[in-house]
This record gives structure tokens, sequence and C-alpha cells, in this order.
């Protein structure tokens, strides 16, 4: 994921089903491949309709355009077909060349005609959906490595392909906003961005107070560092709070005093 800054079609809430036993490492990756195809539907259809000229205007990740974006999320599922064959196979494929190759595969297909990139976005994403379906049950458990170097369960591959097109919809301002997710998205989205937090020491320890569109409210902690009694408060609608803990919001409508944030990723 690149960048810092500011920013429904309807799925039943069984999109993220709570299971009544731990999942299985299958089951697990199975509910994010679920996941990732109702939003790649989203993300293919929004690509559709964007024309030579559209594709090249900015997106809301500095410096990137519209093609950009497509480009990443092409690169991004060729990534992670990568990591499903080492855990297919045993053979270690790491996710891209190198970081410079990735990038100059981006900007290279950033600048391709619309239609290309949209046939570019869709081929990819096949070959990611095969590549899930062929990798068997045993497979979900090995380690694979991210372009970072951290180890992860092969499970949670289908996840990260979900986090990509969940927040890069939105990167691309076609007018869909984290409010627009499908049910059950954006409340995950918001758990999976404070579980990252989490494991950090760069991250202020702030207490959340969470509005989401049902008219729940739900509390978390980012507690990098010691919570404390003098621990600011922050709260708001989950779109806002979605948006600053993403970078792509200054915090601008959530209430207390809402402190500055490393990086997401």
């Amino acid at each position: 994921m690149t960048g810092r800054i500011s920013q429904r079609t309807a799925v039943s809430h069984d999109s993220f089903p709570e299971p009544r036993t731990q999942p299985t490492a299958a089951e697990y990756a199975e509910l994010g491949r679920t996941a990732a195809k109702q939003l790649t539907a989203l993300v293919t259809t929004a690509v559709e309709g964007l024309d030579d000229v559209a594709m090249r205007r900015p997106s809301l990740l500095p410096g990137w355009t519209r093609a950009h974006v497509v480009s990443h999320l092409a690169r991004n599922a060729d990534g992670l077909v990568n990591l499903l064959l080492w855990a297919r196979t045993g053979v270690e494929h790491p996710m891209y060349a190198s970081k410079a190759d990735r990038d100059a595969d981006i900007e290279e297909g950033s600048h391709r005609m619309a239609a290309i990139l949209r046939e570019d976005l869709v081929a990819a994403c096949e070959r990611f959906e095969d590549a899930l379906s062929r990798t068997p049950a045993e497979a979900w458990d090995a380690q694979v490595a991210l372009a970072s170097g951290r180890q992860i369960a092969a499970r949670t591959v289908p996840w990260l392909r979900w986090q990509e097109v969940s927040v890069h919809l939105v990167d691309l301002d076609v007018g869909v906003g984290f409010g627009d997710l499908p049910d059950g998205h954006e409340e995950r989205l918001l758990e999976w961005v404070v579980e990252d937090f989490a494991a950090r020491q760069d991250v202020p320890a702030v207490r959340l107070r969470v509005d989401l569109a049902d008219g729940r409210q739900r509390d978390w902690e980012l507690a990098g560092s010691m919570l404390g009694s003098d621990s600011p408060d922050v709260g708001g609608p989950a779109t806002t709070v979605l948006a600053w803990l993403t970078g792509r919001g200054d915090g601008t409508g959530l209430a207390g005093d809402v402190p500055s944030l490393p990086a997401w990723i």
C-alpha cells in the first residue's frame, strides 16, 4: 500500500459470518476469498466506467493517477499468485523480483490505454482466483513471506487481497467511500487496521469509540505504547475513523484530542 491522503451495494451481513468454532485454515482462507470476490466485482465495475481521460485523472494517492492504482491492483494480484504457488509447491516464489521491478511495472502499466488497463486488471484477478481454487487444504498452513520480508500463513493471502481492493477502491476516487463498502466490510477493515497497529511500538496509545453504520458502537484500543489515564479518547463515525487510521483523512470530524499516526502500511 502506498501513500497517505485525505478521503451501498447491498450484501448480507453473512459476508462475515461468526464461526461457532475456530475456523480451520482452509475455512479462514475461503472466507477471505469470498470477501475479496465481492469487492473485486465492485472495483472491476468501477474501472469499466473509466475512459482514457478519466483514467489519467489523479487518484486519492499523492503522485498516482487512477491508472497507477489500477496497474498496482493488477500487479498485486500477480504477486499474491506467486505466494500461493509458494504455498502449494513449497518452492520459494517471492511476490516481486524486487521493489524496483514492482515499481517499474506499476509505472509502465499506468501509461497504457484504459481498455488495456481494464483487461489487465480482469486477467490478473482471474489468475488470482484460479490460484486460490488450485490451493489444497493442506497448503493453507504453509509459511510464505511478503515483499517486506514479514512471514505470514498462506491462509492470510486472500484477506490481503481483500484489504488491497477495499482500500484502493476508495483511492480510485470514483464516488465510492468506506461507507459504501458492502455490509460488514467496513467493520472488518477497522478490525484489521487496529490489529495491524496493535503490534507496533510507534503507534500512540488511544482509546477508540466508533459509531457503526447499523447504529452499534464499538470500542478499540490502539496500544502500541502503554495506555494510561492521560491517553486520549477519540471517537466518531466509522468512515471518518477508518479514513484517519489508514492515512486517508486527518481526523477532522472526530471527537477528542486526535493524535498524528504513523503510516499504516
